[in-house]
C-alpha cells in the first residue's frame, strides 16, 4: 500500500497540518522541521497525488506547480532563496514544492526525475550534477539554474567577480600578501568558478594565493581546515562560504590565533550569523532572495510564453561586507604564532 500523508507525519513525528504545510506553504515552518517531513517523505516513497501539492486537501493544478530543489534547506543562504521563490510564488499564484537533496547527486538526480512530471516548471539551485545532465533530466518541463550556468537553459547566477575583486583588492591595501583560500566541495560550480577568479585578481594583484584542499561547506570543515591555513603562512584566508569561515574563526581559537590580529579571515554569502560572530565576519554579500524571486519570475514568464525567445542568463552582483574579522597584515607570520601557542 502507497504511503500517506499520516504516514509521513508519523515518521517525521509531526502533526499531520505541519506535514501538510511543508509540501503547500513551506516558509511556514522551520528549517530543521522541514528537512524532517522532507527526509520522512523520501524514505517512505511518499509522492503527493497528481494535481495536488501534499495530500491535505491543498489543491492546486500542475499547471500551477513549481518545484524548487535545493542542496540544504538548513543552510541560511538556501533558507533565504526558498522563501523569496515562496513569496514570489504567492504573488503569481504559483504553488512552490521544495525538495532538499542534502548535497547528494543521486538524490538530485531521482528528485528532478520525479517532479518534472509533477511540476509545470522546476527551479534547481546550486546543483551538484553537470548542467547537462540536469537538462537531460528535465526534458521539455521549463528550467531554471541557479548559481550554475550553461547556454542551453535560462540561469540566475549571483557573480562572484565584483564581490571577489573587493575582497582582492582591499587585503592587499592591508598589506597582506599572501592568501590561503579553502575550497567547498568538488562538485559545486560556484566553488570551481570562486577559485578560478581568485587565481586571475590574485596574479592581477601580485599575491600569492595558495588553494587548499577541498573540505565540507560546513562549521566543521572550516574548523578542520584551520591548522592546513595556518601552515601555509598565509595571513589572510578566503573561505568558501561563511560556515566554512565560522569554523575557521573556531579553529584559529583553539589553535592560539587570534582573528584579525594575527590571521584576516573573509567569508562568502553574508548568512545573518556572520554579523554576531565573534569577531564578526567579513563576508561577500551574495543576492540569494533576489535569486529566489528572480528564478521563479523566470519559470513564470516561461510557462505563459512571456519569456525571452533564448536562454539567457541574470548576473546579481555580490558586495564585500568588511567587519572585524580582517585587519593589517601581522608582523609575525600566524603559523609561527601557532607554533609559540
Amino acid at each position: 500500500m502507497a504511503p500517506t500523508l499520516t504516514d509521513v507525519a508519523k515518521r517525521a513525528g509531526v502533526a499531520l497540518s505541519t506535514a501538510s504545510r511543508a509540501f503547500n506553504d513551506p516558509d511556514r515552518l522551520g528549517p530543521e522541521t522541514l528537512r524532517k517531513v522532507v527526509e520522512a517523505a523520501r524514505e517512505l516513497g511518499y509522492e503527493t497525488p497528481p494535481g495536488r501539492v501534499g495530500g491535505a486537501g491543498g489543491r492546486a493544478e500542475t499547471e500551477d506547480t513549481i518545484a524548487v530543489i535545493v542542496p540544504d534547506v538548513a543552510n541560511p543562504v538556501f533558507g533565504s532563496f526558498v522563501k523569496s521563490a515562496q513569496r514570489e510564488g504567492w504573488h503569481r499564484r504559483l504553488t512552490i514544492v521544495l525538495a532538499d537533496t542534502d548535497f547528494e547527486p543521486e538524490r538530485e538526480r531521482e528528485l528532478i526525475g520525479t517532479l518534472r512530471r509533477r511540476a509545470a516548471g522546476l527551479v534547481v539551485c546550486s546543483p551538484r550534477l553537470e548542467a547537462d545532465e540536469v537538462i537531460g533530466l528535465c526534458g521539455d518541463t521549463p528550467l531554471v539554474l541557479v548559481n550554475r550556468e550553461a547556454e542551453e537553459a535560462d540561469c540566475v547566477l549571483a557573480d562572484a567577480s565584483e564581490g571577489l575583486r573587493q575582497t582582492v583588492e582591499y587585503l592587499a591595501a592591508l598589506g597582506h600578501r599572501k592568501i590561503a583560500y579553502v575550497q567547498g566541495s568538488e562538485r559545486s560550480w560556484s566553488n570551481t568558478h570562486r577559485v578560478a577568479l581568485a587565481r586571475e585578481l590574485a596574479s592581477e594583484a601580485g599575491l600569492e594565493l595558495d588553494v587548499l584542499g577541498r573540505q565540507s561547506e560546513t562549521v566543521a570543515g572550516g574548523t578542520a581546515a584551520a591548522a592546513s591555513v595556518l601552515a601555509s603562512g598565509a595571513s589572510a584566508v578566503l573561505a568558501h562560504n561563511d560556515l566554512v569561515a565560522l569554523g575557521i574563526l573556531t579553529g584559529a581559537r583553539t589553535l592560539g590565533v587570534r582573528v584579525p590580529e594575527d590571521l584576516s579571515v573573509v567569508g562568502f554569502d553574508d548568512i545573518p550569523f556572520a554579523e554576531v560572530s565573534h569577531p564578526a565576519l567579513t563576508s561577500v554579500s551574495v543576492p540569494m532572495a533576489r535569486a529566489g524571486a528572480s528564478a521563479v519570475e523566470r519559470i513564470s514568464a516561461a510557462l505563459s510564453d512571456t519569456g525571452p525567445a533564448r536562454p539567457s542568463t541574470l548576473r546579481l552582483a555580490t558586495q564585500l561586507h568588511v567587519r572585524g574579522s580582517t585587519g593589517p597584515v601581522p608582523a609575525t607570520a600566524p603559523a609561527l604564532t601557532a607554533a609559540r601557542a
